[in-house]
């Protein structure tokens, strides 16, 4: 007989102890909830949109398994649910807790009417989001999301040191750049050649800037080797709005 064989059947042993143990200890009830109760929940989370509260109502339903019977999969999956919530990692620690760590949206600008996107880059929904302030302002196609957040922070770059502000970038249908500055200026760019157009009036804007006391209402960008500006109206008393 092979001196090989004993190790094999002894391997296969304890294999099979394994597979049945499990088994055995569910028929006899040793994994029953009453003797392995989970009596602890930790949670951690920045808590700027979800509370404590609303994150434990989520997960203390599916926890009267029992510790061995539990299913992460159900916990993280509930508490996904809840608005504002981008991630959940949950995991238990013997012999009484699980830990749920919940990391929370977080709104770098507004996309359209009612959409948010992460610092991620990804869009999300949420009640409420028309009432978050100080977000840029980003709207297009929704395949054509990262031109539009590449394009935005290559304006932000542009204007650096310019006394202007971008508070707003939309990219039409047809391809359109257009900017709103924080002054309430709009920006027309058009479809070919917008950063290099952008850049030729920023070159000149600082001798420009001194002539007026308000912004500029509406800059036209679209001349292939100008562009166009309309100032706000003087207003009645002879003073520019």
């Amino acid at each position: 007989m092979s001196t090989g064989f004993p190790f094999k059947l002894a391997a296969w042993g304890i294999a099979l102890t394994l597979v049945a143990l499990p088994i055995l200890g569910v028929l006899n009830g040793w994994f029953a909830s009453d003797r392995w109760p989970v009596t602890q929940l930790n949670v951690s989370a920045r808590f700027d949109h979800v509370s404590a509260e609303q994150i434990r109502a989520a997960a203390q339903p599916l926890l009267g398994k029992g510790f061995f019977a539990l299913d992460l999969d159900d916990v993280r999956a509930s508490v996904a649910k809840l608005p504002w919530v981008e991630r959940v990692e949950v995991r238990k620690r013997w012999p009484d807790t699980v830990e749920l760590v919940v990391l929370e949206q977080q709104p770098y600008a507004r996309w359209g009417e009612d959409r948010l996107i992460n610092r991620r880059g990804q869009l999300f929904s949420v009640a409420g989001a028309e009432g978050l302030q100080g977000l840029p302002r980003l709207s297009g196609p929704d395949d054509r999301l990262d031109d539009v957040l590449r394009f935005h922070a290559e304006c932000q770059r542009e204007f650096t040191g310019s006394g202007l502000a971008v508070d707003a970038v939309a990219l039409s249908l047809r391809g359109g750049w257009r900017l709103e500055l924080a002054s309430g200026t709009v920006v027309e760019l058009g479809r070919d050649d917008a950063q290099r157009r952008l850049k030729r009036f920023l070159d000149v804007w600082p001798r420009l800037a001194g002539t007026h006391a308000s912004a500029p209402a509406y800059i036209d960008l679209r001349y292939e080797n100008g562009f166009a500006m309309r100032w706000p109206e003087p207003a009645a008393d002879g003073k520019r709005e």
